[in-house]
Parts: C-alpha cells; structure tokens; sequence
C-alpha cells in the first residue's frame, strides 16, 4: 500500500510539472518601430566673464594696500591695489626742481638773446636741456601714477595673485577682473557637427553647481579646427543678472537642430540591468515562442521613452510585462501578438 500511495503521489507531481511546463508565462509585447525626431547635439563647456581684465602695475616696487578679495565686487574706477610712492614721490620733486632750475636759466638767456648778446646754438641748447627735462618729468609723474591700480571695468576680482608686503616687478599680471553680468560659455563641438550650428541659435546650458537651467544664445563660431582635436569652438552667451555664474564652473550644452533624424526608442520599464550593469531587453522569437536577452546601448530620453543607440531593429518583439519571470530561452506566451 504505502510503495503504491508513493506511486500516486508521484504521479500527481509529474502530472502538476506537465502542467505547468504546458502553460508558459503570458507576456505582453511591443513591436518597435522608430521615431522621427530633431537631432539634438551635447556637450560640455565653460563658463567665463563676458569681459576679463588682467592687471599689473607699469612700476615695480613694494606692494602696501590691496583693497579687494577675490570674489568681491569691484566698481570701474574703484582702487584696487597700491604700491609705496615714496620713491616715485622723491623722483617726482627732484624733476620738477629740474624743470623749475632749468626754466630760470632759459628765461634769463632767452632775454640775452633777445638783446643779441647770446649765440643762437647757446639758445638751442639751453631749449633741448629744458624739453628733455619737462619729459623726465611728465615721465616721474606718470610713474607716481602708475603706483595706484584702478578696476577698468565693473566686475569681480577672480584673481589676486599679490599679498600686500610683497615686492613685485613691472608687468606681471596680478590682478583679473571679471565682467559677470553677462557670461559666456566656450564649449567644443567635432568637426562633423559643425554644420548644425549657426550664429544666433538657442541654447539650453545646464550649471551642476548652481543645479540651474538657462538658455542663451550662440554668438560665436571658431573658424578653425583644434589641431589635436579637430574640434570647433563655440561661444554661447547667457544673462547673469542674479551673478549666480562665475567663471570657471562647468555646463552641460544641449540644443535642437532643424534637421530630423530616426531612432529608435522603448519605454524605460522594458529595460533591465544585468549583474554587470550592461542594459538588457527580452525580445521574443515567434518561431519558437522563446523570450531570449538583448544586449542594448541607451542613448538620451524622448519623451517618456528611452532612445536605443543599438541592439535592437524595426519589427523587433520587444516583452514589456512579465519580465522577472524570464530567463533566457524561457517560453512564453503573447497576450497580444502584435
């Protein structure tokens, strides 16, 4: 009795196994088919001042008062650094004691001249000493004024590249200041889409840093390649009336085209992450009524669907429920064929 009752039982199982094995999971498909949709183009750029001056002093000497640091906002006109005048002071006095000696000498030998009892090269002489002594002046004067340095421009300080105490030589550049009410930003783009491009397009510039949206416009075009890169620059300018850009933070550039191009694209839930984060699909054969992966690309969303760059064709039985069920190979059922 009990080896028949084992008998029976088995029996059941095998028979509840069949059953389930002629009853394959039911699915539900879509058959894909592409889209016609603008061609769109990204890439990355930078931000920078519509305007930046670099500064230095025409003079050198010891650095004794900076006004402004960076990120603080400068006026045109406003003083942004100084260096100690005592010397070009000192400089100044002694040219103008100069100018003032040698002025006496010429008026008192202008009027022996005049009474001819003075040579017209004793003139002359006296003329050129006192010219190239009004110059040494004007020239002492200007570098007394050279030992203050003035913002240009309305901006922000980006840069101090001085602390006070410090000696500097003439030339260097010390200072940049930055116009920011208007920003650029300078982004590459391949040769093969320059053509997509033109002076005057809208732009949508992404800023991560400020987690912030805005469109501006392209106002410059490079007209020659990156060499090593064989890349076009591209200028997009955009308003910065809150100051929230600053030079140097990082975009992300998107932009529509007129030109309309075919892809292909699926709803996001069909698309599965395998253990090595590849993007999969199941995709049914009619012939054999099997679901089987497909390893897919993904491009950019359209939509509230997902652009495939490759692994899947027109026509393609993509499963769009059901999938947890599936392994490679499974059986399946259509619930709706297509």
């Amino acid at each position: 009795m009990l080896i028949a009752l084992l008998g029976i039982t088995g029996c059941k199982i095998r028979g509840n196994e069949s059953a389930n094995a002629e009853k394959p999971p039911m699915v539900e498909v879509l058959k894909v088919s592409s889209m016609e949709v603008r061609k769109s183009l990204s890439f990355s750029g930078n931000i920078e001042g519509n305007t930046t001056v670099r500064l230095g002093f025409m003079v050198a000497g010891k650095i004794n008062f900076i006004a402004a640091e960076e990120g603080d906002s400068l006026r045109a006109g406003e003083l942004l650094a100084s260096i100690d005048p005592e010397s070009y002071q000192i400089a100044k006095v002694m040219a103008d004691a100069q100018v003032d000696q040698l002025q006496d000498d010429y008026d008192r030998l202008k009027e022996l001249y005049n009474r001819n009892s003075l040579s017209e090269s004793d003139l002359v002489k006296i003329t050129m000493s006192l010219r190239a002594a009004k110059a040494q002046q004007r020239l002492q004067a200007k570098n007394l004024r050279d030992s203050k340095l003035y913002s240009p421009i309305d901006g922000i300080l980006i840069r101090k590249g001085v602390e006070e105490g410090e000696i500097i030589d003439k030339g260097l550049q010390l200072f940049a200041v930055s116009d920011i009410s208007k920003v650029k930003v300078l982004g590459a783009i391949p040769e093969m889409e320059l053509r997509y491009m033109s002076v005057g397009s809208d732009a949508f510039v992404y800023v991560a840093s400020v987690d912030s949206t805005f469109t501006g416009q392209i106002v410059e075009i490079g007209a020659l390649a990156d060499p090593a890169t064989r890349t076009f620059s591209v200028k997009i300018e955009l308003d910065n009336s809150g100051l929230l850009l600053r030079p140097g933070m990082t975009a992300e550039i998107q932009m529509e085209t007129d030109k309309e191009t075919f892809h292909i694209a699926i709803p996001a839930a069909c698309i599965l992450r395998d253990s090595d984060n590849s993007s999969f699909v199941f995709v049914v054969d009619t012939v054999k009524n099997k679901a089987f992966k497909r390893l897919v690309s993904v491009g950019r969303i359209i939509g509230n669907q997902i652009e495939i760059t490759s692994g899947l064709l027109p026509n393609d039985l993509v499963i769009t429920t059901g999938m947890s069920k599936l392994n490679n190979g499974s059986s399946v059922t259509l619930n709706n064929p297509g």
